[in-house]
């Protein structure tokens, strides 16, 4: 959400930003909130001109009852009670002018980076840099569930059964993969100086709205029958929850975080032969990372964090590459975003297992997440960023991993987290 003194004072600059979002039919929503703040401060004048008033009344009255002129002083009181009516009127429409406000300026887009690449949708998206050789071996490489099944490594027809379609049994040893990647992806982030953390997996209402847009949260959110909860859809709208309607003191920033979590999503418009499998799917866990800082720092964490995704990656011996997300591929609070994307050797292209995001100060301004400083309070910037995603990043690794004889190597860094195993066979 942005500032509404900034639309106030750069209107064109908003609707210029709102066209390189291909977001034209909301071009008349910023007159609109125009005309309504007008309306609402002109309303918030009268009723503090009321309230003043009113304490000038209160002292005169006081001075007249000293004096004994009683009738003076009635009609002094008939003057307040009147003002009285009309300042209640003035109240609500100040409240509800201020909501509709609110209602606009959420859905109004972010204010995005200069450097954004401009285009419609991510077919436009712009490749950045790729990090190690993609290979193809000489050996027919099957679709993920297949490895996975040949290793009885996965159940989906019992899940179905249990949960319906986009759940899965993950079994024996790629279940024990599973966890190794994400107990490996948390003590690769402590190792970069991140603080880890387990957060509630539910979340209230108002932290939803604050760290996504209407649109976003229809598609993903799941909502718990008869409560003000919604189950997550990554461990980032819990983290960045924890901040809320709070204020910071500047030598604490920045906060770095590292967080496990389950998540939910309803995965709305997923099709087609990639989302067979557990490549889309309604629950799955992930390893996520969250930055609170000053606003100057946060295109430095922006490099650092997507930088932790592919070194992460690259431990592995997966090859990946960074992809910017054009101006019409980015949600609605986002300043700028990169999406991490794996080689996979059977398609043999890229597909994205982590997306890293510069919200600059949208979250916080929703949130009131601020910060104290040597020159008074302001707004903290937010950054996000995946870590690790199984099981889809199990779909890159078992693709890169697998050998000819249908086992599974395993790399360094995880065999520790395996037993010592070198190979799943």
């Amino acid at each position: 959400m942005i500032d509404i003194k900034f639309l106030r004072e750069n209107p064109e600059a908003v609707k210029e930003n709102i066209k390189k979002k291909f977001q034209d039919h909301k071009l008349s929503l910023v007159d609109e909130v125009i005309e309504l703040d007008v309306e609402s401060r002109k309303a918030k004048q009268e009723a503090d001109d009321l309230r003043s008033n009113r304490n000038k009344i209160s002292k005169e009255i006081g001075a007249l009852m000293g004096q004994g002129k009683k009738e003076e002083a009635e009609m002094k009181k008939a003057e307040v009670a009147a003002n009285a009516k009309r300042l209640e009127e003035l109240e609500a429409k100040e409240a509800e002018l201020e909501e509709k406000i609110k209602k606009i300026m959420m859905t109004i887009p972010n204010i995005i980076d200069s450097s954004v690449p401009i285009g419609k949708d991510d077919s436009e998206n712009v490749e950045i840099k790729k990090y190690g050789d993609p290979v193809v071996p000489d050996f027919e490489i099957p679709y993920h569930t297949e490895i996975m099944e040949k290793l009885n490594g996965i159940d989906l027809d019992s899940a179905r059964k249990v949960a319906g379609n986009g759940f899965y049994y993950l079994m024996g040893n790629i279940a024990r993969l599973h966890s190794a990647v994400i107990s490996y992806a948390r003590d690769f982030m402590i190792g970069r100086g991140f603080t880890y953390c387990v957060p509630p997996f539910m979340i209230r209402s108002s932290v939803v709205t604050g760290v996504m847009s209407f649109d976003e949260m229809d598609a993903m959110m799941y909502k718990i029958e008869g409560e003000d909860l919604y189950l997550i859809g990554t461990s980032e709208h819990s983290m960045i929850g924890k901040f809320i309607d709070t204020i910071i003191q500047e030598e604490k920033l920045p906060q770095t975080l590292t967080s496990y979590s389950p998540c939910f999503r309803k995965e709305k418009g997923a099709h087609g032969l990639e989302e067979r499998g557990v490549y889309r799917i309604h629950q799955f866990e992930k390893q996520e990372m969250i930055v609170v800082c000053k606003p100057e720092e946060s295109k430095v964490w922006f490099d650092k964090l997507w930088q932790n995704t592919v070194d992460l990656f690259r431990s592995l011996d997966i090859p990946v590459r960074t992809i910017e997300c054009c101006s019409g591929d980015l949600a609605d609070l986002k300043v700028k975003s990169y999406d991490v994307e794996a080689w996979s050797p059977r398609q043999e292209k890229y597909f994205e297992v982590g997306s890293c995001s510069n919200l600059g100060d949208a979250q916080a301004r929703r949130l009131k997440i601020r910060v104290n400083g040597e020159n008074g309070k302001y707004f903290a910037h937010t950054l996000n960023n995946t870590v690790v995603a199984p099981p889809r990043m199990l779909i890159a690794f078992l693709e890169n991993n697998l050998q000819a004889d249908g086992s599974v190597k395993i790399p360094e860094v995880l065999r520790p987290y395996m037993g010592g195993q070198e190979v799943i066979s």
